[in-house]
């Protein structure tokens, strides 16, 4: 049996599903999620198998037979664009598509700038990102959706490759004139009895709540976000204090709210941030492109980015 699909048609049934939704996929891949729909329903008749299990108010299921279809296409997916790079390296072009991961937590600051860079220098690439927690950046990579992620040295799998790129020692952020802007540097001890508004995203948690647990103090959480602007918007209105690695541009909050930035002191473990990639993606000359881009810019960038005490 001849069967004929597109890889696009392939791209669109991976993203329908990571996230479930048609309409999530669209929004992802900047198109219409008709367009999706369509793909896919040419690609479940080309297959004559059902992928998805369609239910109108919870999104799509996948069926086991697309689950096994979806990995072979990741697997596809990852083929196809190593015979890209091959060609672009015979060409000796940076060109082709480059899909980025960003934690979200930083995403904002720093992934407009590098992409605004990179593709004035290589106008020929196709730029895609995406942000999103640790465990999500790092499945990512391991399935192939990804090229490079930049992100800290959080559980990381030995199948990766992990480019250092700095120390980013964690800070207090507090409202202004908090009781503790009184002191030039805190340490963990000193922030017992406050309230906590904890960054709660996989992996960071974690990080964030060793800080606590080598001090020997219990913290009281008050509050939990995934989204660091909340958090920093929690804290600006008086429901706590939060600690991060990485310093925004502004002093302010998204609501307006004025914080405060304090370092902290004593024997805390630094976030290393820096680029994971898959072994031997030095390869692709468009991959390679990007990560000696940002090494150059982030070496100039961070340094405004670190608190310390």
């Amino acid at each position: 049996m001849s069967v004929r699909f597109t890889l696009r048609q392939l791209e669109y049934l991976v993203a329908v599903g990571q996230v479930g939704s048609v309409t999530l996929a669209a929004e992802r891949m900047n198109v219409s999620a008709p367009s999706i729909s369509i793909a896919l329903a040419q690609l479940e008749a080309e297959l004559g198998l059902p992928l998805f299990i369609r239910k109108h108010t919870q999104g799509m299921t996948v069926t086991p037979a697309g689950r096994e279809i979806i990995r072979e296409a990741i697997a596809t997916l990852a083929a196809a664009r190593t015979l890209s790079n091959l060609a672009e390296d015979f060409h000796g072009t940076i060109k082709g598509s480059l899909n980025l991961g960003c934690l979200l937590t930083f995403a904002q600051i720093l992934v407009p700038r590098l992409r605004r860079s990179f593709i004035d220098l290589h106008p020929d690439v196709a730029f895609h990102q995406t942000e999103t927690h640790q465990a999500a950046l790092i499945k990512g990579m391991l399935d192939g959706t990804l090229d490079v992620a930049l992100t800290y040295d959080l559980a990381l799998p030995p199948d990766l490759t992990f480019i250092d790129l700095g120390k980013l020692p964690p800070f207090v952020t507090v409202p202004a004139g908090h009781p503790l802007t009184r002191l030039e540097t805190v340490t963990i001890a000193d922030l017992a009895g406050y309230p906590l508004v904890l960054l709660d995203l996989p992996y960071s948690t974690d990080y964030f709540l060793s800080l606590f647990e080598k001090a020997g103090v219990k913290p009281q959480i008050a509050e939990r976000s995934g989204d660091m602007g909340v958090v920093r918007a929690l804290v600006a209105n008086g429901f706590g204090f939060s600690i991060t690695n990485f310093r925004p541009v502004t002093d302010m909050a998204p609501d307006g709210g004025k914080l405060a930035f304090l370092p902290l002191a004593g024997p805390t473990r630094p976030m290393q941030i820096g680029l994971l990639c898959r072994k031997g993606a030095g390869s692709s000359m468009t991959v390679q492109a990007f990560i000696d881009h940002a090494k150059t810019e982030l070496e100039r960038i961070l340094p405004s980015m670190i608190l310390r005490a």
